[in-house]
C-alpha cells in the first residue's frame, strides 16, 4: 500500500476525545469510569494504525472497522477489566496441580471467608476477656483436638507457607548452630525451592550425612558435636529413591535425639490429618504418626493433603512452638484472617469426619467406576461430526509433590478431531470459557473427571460441541 493512501486512511481514524463525547462510550464511562473507557479508545486505535501500517487495512476494511467501533470498545473493556485470575476446569486427573492453584476450597470454608471477610472480626481479640487476643487460637484449638493422644502438649502455628515453616523452625532452634540432615533428602522441589537454600536463609548451616542412596544412624550419630542444634529428616516430595538404599527408622532418630537432648525436626511437606490408605494411598505417614513416633516438631503445607489454602503449619512440642511463635520472624511469615478462616473451616470438617466435604479427599476416594460412568454419559453426547470419543483406562495422580510413585486408577475420556490434531484440540479448550485443562498423550486429548466438579461436566459437553461445529 502506498505511503500516501496510508496517510489518507490515518487521517480517517477519529480522535480520542472525539470517540470519548460519543454517545455510547459517554454510557460505557457511566458503568466503568472515564480512565477506563479512554484507555480502551487508545487500545482500539493502537491497533487500527498498526494495522493500516502493515497493509492490513485498505478504505472498505477500515470504514467497516468505524462502524463497528461501538463493539471494538466494549470488547475491549471487558477483555481489559476481567480478573486476570480466574477458574479453570482441570480435566488432567491430577488433584493437587501446583499450577492450577493445588487444593480447591470447599462449600463450609468459602462459606465462612464470606461472613468474616466483609465484616470485623475477632482475630486477635478475646471477646470473653475484653482483651487482645492471639490469631492462632483460632485453627490451635482445633489442631488439639485433632493431634491429641500422645506423651506431650503439641501447639500448632501457621504461617503462609511450608518453606516458611521450615525457614521459621530453623532460624528458632538453630540459629548460628549445625542441622544435621542426610544428603538423600536434599531436595528441591517446584520453583527452585532447595532445602540448603532455606537453611542457609535461617541462619543454620548444613551438615550433610550419609550418602545420596545410603544414610545409617551411626552417620548422624558421629556428626554430632557441640555445634549440632538439631536433626533433620525431609520429605522427600516428588521423588523417591529405590534399589539399593538404607535410612534410619524414626524410632532410631528419636532415640538419638533424646540420648544428646537434641530437637528432631520433620518437614512432612503434605501434611496429611488422616491415614490414606483408606483413600488408595500408600506410604504417606500422617503428621499425628509422626508426632506420636517422638518427632519433636513438623512441618506441612495446608494446601496438599490437608486440602485446605495455601499455608506453612508447625505442629510439635508447646515449648519449642511457644519460641517460634516469640521470634520475631513469626510476624513476617503469619498469615491474615482469610487464612485464618480457611484452615480452621477445613480443620472443622476433619473434626466431624465429614472427609467428603474436602474436595481433595472427595477426589481420592471416586472410584473408577463412578469416574467411568461419567465419561461415558459425556462421550454419548460428545459424539458430533468431526469428533470422536472413546473411554479408556488410565491413572490419575496426587499431585503436588505428594505420594509420587502411587497412582488412582480411573476412566478417561479419549479425543480425537478429524480437523485438528491433539495440541491444536486441547488449544482450543483452553480459550473456551471457562478454560479447560487436559493432557495431551499418543495423539489425543485425554480427559479424566476425577478432577473435574460433576457441574461441570456439562461445560465440557457443550465446549467439544461448539469445536467439533466450528
Amino acid at each position: 500500500m502506498k505511503s500516501t493512501v496510508k496517510s489518507d486512511l490515518f487521517r480517517q481514524l477519529p480522535a480520542v476525545d472525539e470517540l470519548m463525547r460519543n454517545r455510547y462510550a459517554a454510557s460505557l464511562v457511566d458503568l466503568h469510569g472515564a480512565s477506563a473507557v479512554a484507555d480502551a479508545v487508545r487500545a482500539v486505535l493502537s491497533r487500527l494504525r498498526a494495522e493500516i501500517a502493515s497493509g492490513l487495512l485498505d478504505g472498505s476494511a477500515l470504514r467497516l472497522a468505524l462502524d463497528g467501533m461501538n463493539s471494538a470498545l466494549e470488547a475491549e473493556l471487558r477483555q481489559s477489566l476481567r480478573p486476570s485470575l480466574r477458574p479453570v476446569i482441570n480435566a488432567t486427573g491430577v488433584i493437587l496441580h501446583t499450577n492450577l492453584g493445588r487444593a480447591p476450597l470447599s462449600e463450609s470454608v468459602i462459606d465462612h471467608i464470606r461472613e468474616t471477610a466483609g465484616r470485623y472480626t475477632n482475630l486477635e481479640f478475646n471477646v470473653e476477656a475484653g482483651q487482645r487476643g492471639k490469631r492462632d487460637v483460632h485453627v490451635d484449638r482445633l489442631f488439639q483436638k485433632l493431634l491429641a493422644g500422645h506423651g506431650h502438649a503439641v501447639s500448632t502455628i501457621v504461617v503462609n507457607n511450608n518453606a516458611a515453616a521450615v525457614l521459621l523452625a530453623l532460624n528458632t532452634l538453630a540459629d548460628g548452630g549445625e542441622v544435621i540432615v542426610s544428603r538423600g533428602e536434599l531436595v528441591e522441589i517446584g520453583g527452585s525451592f532447595r532445602i540448603p537454600d532455606v537453611m542457609a536463609k535461617s541462619g543454620a548451616k548444613l551438615r550433610e550425612v550419609g550418602t545420596t542412596n545410603r544414610t545409617r544412624i551411626c552417620d548422624y550419630e558421629n556428626a554430632i558435636n557441640e555445634q549440632t542444634r538439631l536433626l533433620l529428616r525431609v520429605h522427600r516430595s516428588n521423588f523417591e529413591i529405590s534399589g539399593f538404599t538404607e535410612q534410619p527408622s524414626t524410632a532410631e532418630l528419636v532415640s538419638l535425639a533424646r540420648s544428646r537432648d537434641l530437637p528432631f525436626v520433620e518437614d512432612l511437606g503434605s501434611g496429611a490429618l488422616v491415614d490414606l490408605e483408606n483413600f488408595g494411598l500408600r506410604g504417606e505417614p500422617s503428621v499425628l504418626e509422626r508426632l506420636q513416633s517422638g518427632v519433636d516438631v513438623v512441618t506441612y503445607s495446608g494446601d496438599k493433603l490437608l486440602g485446605g489454602p495455601q499455608a506453612g503449619l508447625i505442629s510439635g512440642r508447646e515449648d519449642l512452638v511457644v519460641k517460634m511463635r516469640a521470634n520475631s520472624l513469626f510476624r513476617a511469615l503469619r498469615v491474615d484472617k482469610l487464612t485464618c478462616a480457611a484452615v480452621e473451616a477445613t480443620l472443622l470438617a476433619y473434626v466431624k469426619r465429614d472427609y467428603d466435604a474436602i474436595p481433595t479427599l472427595r477426589m481420592m476416594r471416586l472410584t473408577k467406576q463412578e469416574i467411568g460412568e461419567r465419561a461415558e454419559a459425556l462421550a454419548k453426547c460428545s459424539l458430533v461430526a468431526r469428533l470422536r470419543a472413546a473411554v479408556i483406562d488410565g491413572e490419575s495422580v496426587v499431585g503436588g509433590g505428594a505420594a509420587p510413585s502411587s497412582t488412582l486408577p480411573t476412566r478417561l475420556l479419549a479425543l480425537t478431531a478429524d480437523h485438528l490434531n491433539a495440541d491444536e484440540l486441547a488449544a482450543r479448550l483452553r480459550i473456551n470459557d471457562p478454560p479447560i485443562i487436559a493432557r495431551v498423550e499418543d495423539g489425543r486429548v485425554l480427559i479424566d473427571l476425577r478432577t473435574v466438579f460433576p457441574d461441570q461436566d456439562a461445560l465440557i459437553g457443550s465446549a467439544l460441541q461448539r469445536i467439533a461445529n466450528a
